[in-house]
């Protein structure tokens, strides 16, 4: 199949084709498919019917996902993804253990960015509170940022699910993690943001969600907060303001 045949199978809104096709040729199937298994890391295509239905309903998925963990979970309607500052306060850190295992326990998956701060205390919150969790990260498996998660990603991909977008000789890079935000929000049911500055990733995050036709919960903050300026910005904006985790549940009809 050359580049002009490819082209006509993939979605409009993939933008490099010729970056695919290259990808297809610098080696063969069978070299692809062994190292692969070798590192158990199973890509999931737009086509395959394992592909989460919810991630297809956005304006750019993903062309493949590369995975490793339990790929059952990506069947998952019922998602929160859960993102914040890197810096949390102490008020943060009690409003992931205030509200999530409320949610976790009525069978909830937390997704995030594996990140520092809010982000790896929500995938933390999952495993201590017995549930399940993704994460998404914004390079490829042979270079896991921050450095600082590593043992969280080892335990993982073997009880949870990790998944990137890049094939795994990608090193991270700036422009990576914006576009990964879509897929967090894409994958969930709604965002909740814990503690976020005015001008954050997180905030991407909670666009994404909107544009995608997500429900967007932001916990408000002390107005002197540098870190809830974000957040109560958002509940300005139409965001529902959450002060437990009946909020949420009322919200999407749970029983409280």
């Amino acid at each position: 199949m050359n580049l002009k045949q490819l082209s006509a199978f993939l979605p409009s809104t993939f933008k490099k084709p010729q970056d695919f096709y290259f990808d297809l040729h610098v080696q063969t199937p069978a070299d692809i498919s062994n190292s692969f298994y070798q590192q158990s890391i199973r890509p999931v295509t737009f086509f395959d019917p394992d592909y989460p239905l919810v991630l297809k309903q956005i304006y750019d998925p993903p062309w493949v996902l590369y995975t490793r963990g339990d790929t059952s979970l990506l069947q998952s309607s019922t998602n929160l993804a859960v993102v914040g500052t890197r810096d949390p306060t102490r008020l943060g850190e009690r409003s992931i253990h205030a509200l999530l295992p409320p949610l976790i326990n009525e069978g909830t998956i937390i997704v995030s960015g594996l990140a520092k701060g809010i982000d790896r205390l929500a995938h933390i919150e999952a495993i201590k509170q017995k549930g399940k969790t993704i994460a998404v990260i914004g390079s490829g498996f042979d270079f896991v940022y921050p450095k600082v998660n590593l043992s969280l990603y080892e335990h993982l991909v073997t009880n949870h699910l990790v998944i990137t977008e890049y094939p795994p000789f990608v090193p991270p890079q700036k422009w990576h993690f914006p576009a990964r935000n879509r897929i967090i929000s894409g994958l969930s049911r709604g965002v909740l943001v814990v503690e976020a500055a005015e001008k954050s990733g997180s905030l991407i995050t909670a666009d994404q969600a909107l544009e995608q036709g997500r429900d967007v919960f932001a916990v408000p903050g002390p107005i002197f907060s540098s870190v809830s300026r974000g957040t109560n910005h958002l509940i300005q904006q139409g965001a529902k303001l959450v002060r437990d985790a009946n909020d949420i549940k009322e919200e999407w009809g749970m029983d409280i």
